[in-house]
């Protein structure tokens, strides 16, 4: 399918104008139509969201739909302009692939990041012990016969999560090492192969398997609050990605509330969905270290789309 470019308006001039970091909401009534964001965003991210707008005087204003982020990437890039969507929140190598002007994309000034997620390796301690397993170090652990049944981890066609355990792999060990230990897991998760990110969490948290892959933050969450859930950084890395808001430009039928509240949520929100997700994303803000991952690391290519795809066909070569 041939992508149709869709066009965004920049962020750069949004948060240029009149909106400051003491206050947004200065227009809520200027517009008539309810602003449709679509968004991949997890739950406490979208949470996070909604309280910044409706504490800033958008309550009402405005219709929250989430997708999938192949679900949304797909629609995004088969639509274009055409999306009912004013604006959106979206795995960043989405919108730079649908982005119709490919020339600005080193310079993302037709969006900004509002999260920033690792992946890591998910326990839950009690099965561990109640089945007498050993706690992994490395996400070729995964592969031991020990833990045959026990794995849960989701699958890159339907979630940009498993991508993080597939650079991972593909860093360390490149592409051949990457599809043996790959089908190592694949083999262990047996049925619990997820089509959502938050799937395996769900699972390990649920006692039906002991380990999952998932994003960092949610584990370190759910330990916090006393439930038997630890987390494991594998020594491969924890590669992260980024989700990024934008508005789509329809021209004369951009809804201008659509353009406050982007800017609403970078200025006023970042705060609120550090609360979950703890990585810094812009200059002066800071990573607590109590969040900080053991192995944070970088994949070596640009993420885009071609790489994902690339990506996706290497997983599928494992099943």
């Amino acid at each position: 399918m041939k992508a149709r470019k869709i066009s965004v308006i920049l962020m750069a001039a949004i948060l240029a104008g009149s909106f400051s970091m003491t206050g947004c909401g200065q227009s809520a009534n200027a517009a008539g139509e309810e602003v449709v964001i679509y968004s991949n965003a997890d739950d406490e991210a979208v949470e996070a969201m909604k309280k910044t707008l409706d504490e800033n005087g958008y309550e009402g204003k405005y219709l929250f739909q989430t997708f999938g982020t192949s679900e949304l990437g797909g629609k995004v890039m088969a639509e274009g302009t055409d999306i009912e969507a004013d604006l959106i929140t979206l795995s960043t190598f989405y919108i730079d692939a649908a982005q119709e002007d490919l020339n600005s994309a080193d310079q993302k000034d037709y969006c900004a990041p509002i999260t920033s997620q690792e992946g890591t390796i998910i326990v839950n301690t009690e099965v561990l012990a109640e089945n007498n397993l050993d706690m992994p170090t490395c996400l070729k652990d995964l592969t031991n016969p020990e833990y045959k049944d026990l794995v849960s981890v989701t699958d890159i066609k339907s979630s940009s999560t498993a991508w993080l355990l597939i650079q991972a792999l593909v860093s360390e060990y490149g592409e051949d090492g990457a599809k043996e230990v790959l089908s190592g897991i694949y083999e262990n998760a047996g049925p619990h192969i997820e089509s959502s990110g938050s799937a395996p969490l769900k699972k390990v948290r649920a006692g039906e398997v002991a380990i999952g892959f998932g994003l960092r933050q949610q584990a370190v969450s759910d330990k916090a609050e006393g439930l038997p859930i630890d987390f494991v950084d594998p020594t491969e890395g924890n590669f992260s990605l980024t989700e990024s808001v934008a508005v789509v430009d329809k021209g004369d039928d951009t809804n201008p509330l659509a353009q406050e509240m982007a800017a609403c949520i970078i200025t006023q929100g970042r705060s609120e969905l550090q609360k979950y997700y703890p990585n810094a994303v812009y200059e002066g803000e800071t990573t607590d270290s109590a969040n900080s991952s053991a192995y944070p690391k970088v994949f070596p290519e640009p993420l885009i789309l071609d790489l994902l795809e690339k990506h996706q066909e290497l997983s599928e070569s494992c099943k």
